[in-house]
């Protein structure tokens, strides 16, 4: 008659107790390294294996500069600039730039202050004079002035200088005028 009876039901599982903080990380971390065991990875290196893509690619990454300078150290901006300027074929135009934005440096002081540059084209470099007179001493001055000018910018940027005086106030007013030098006694 044994064998008539059913099967009794098991018992219900107690449920286990609610696991916090550091017991649930620690199961969570068993977990893990059991899964991976199962499927053949080596548990329990860490980083440290050494033997992992990773590993190789950062020891092939590493490549510090070191204690002496290197390519991949901060460069200069000016030095950068002008490694681009090269690259790109706009040195002349720099150096024309050079000249018209930096004459104060170029030229002195002294020059700049009585005279400033007024254009640069076909390597002519047109300056204004404040007067006859410095007109006059810069074109006595003009060879010392085209070797300061090559000193700082390089040879062939101003191949020649065109000095001017100041100019002359006009007498063509208005639409009918009288032909002529105008009025003589103006400068008596």
């Amino acid at each position: 008659m044994t064998d008539d009876l059913e099967p009794t039901a098991p018992a219900a599982a107690a449920p286990e107790p609610e696991v916090k903080g550091i017991d649930l990380a620690r199961r969570a971390l068993e977990e893990a390294r059991a899964a991976a065991k199962a499927s053949g990875k080596s548990v329990g290196q860490g980083r440290r294996s050494g033997t992992g893509v990773r590993a190789l690619r950062a020891r092939r990454r590493r490549g510090w500069s070191g204690p002496g300078p290197d390519d991949r150290d901060p460069q200069p901006f000016g030095a950068l600039t002008n490694a681009i300027a090269k690259q790109r074929g706009w040195s002349p135009k720099v150096s024309e730039g050079t000249v018209l934005g930096r004459w104060v440096q170029v030229v002195g002081e002294d020059i700049a202050a009585h005279a400033e540059p007024t254009g640069l084209r076909d390597g002519i470099l047109s300056v204004s004079a404040e007067s006859t007179a410095w007109a006059t001493q810069l074109r006595m001055m003009q060879s010392q002035i085209l070797a300061k000018i090559a000193a700082a910018v390089g040879d062939g940027v101003v191949k020649s200088l065109r000095i001017t005086g100041p100019t002359a106030p006009s007498w063509r007013k208005g639409e009918r005028h009288i032909r002529g030098r105008g009025p003589r006694d103006t400068y008596g």
